[in-house]
């Protein structure tokens, strides 16, 4: 079975870069509290570390 995570929006996206934004948008995410659960690969990894300050991260298994 696949490892799975969960991202949610905690913080704003006003003010934020281009890059970040397209980054949340990508995950699906565009208001506070909205949540994306997805696989757990590299690609996903690198999308959530450029918004890690705005999102909060839970592994699921």
């Amino acid at each position: 079975m696949e490892k799975t995570i969960k991202v949610t929006l905690i913080r704003s996206l006003i003010g934020s870069k281009p890059k970040t934004k397209a980054n949340a948008e990508a995950l699906g995410l565009k208001k506070i509290g909205d949540c994306f659960v997805g696989p757990d690969t590299p690609a996903t990894r690198g999308k959530v570390r450029i918004i890690e300050h705005l999102v909060e991260l839970e592994e699921e298994v």
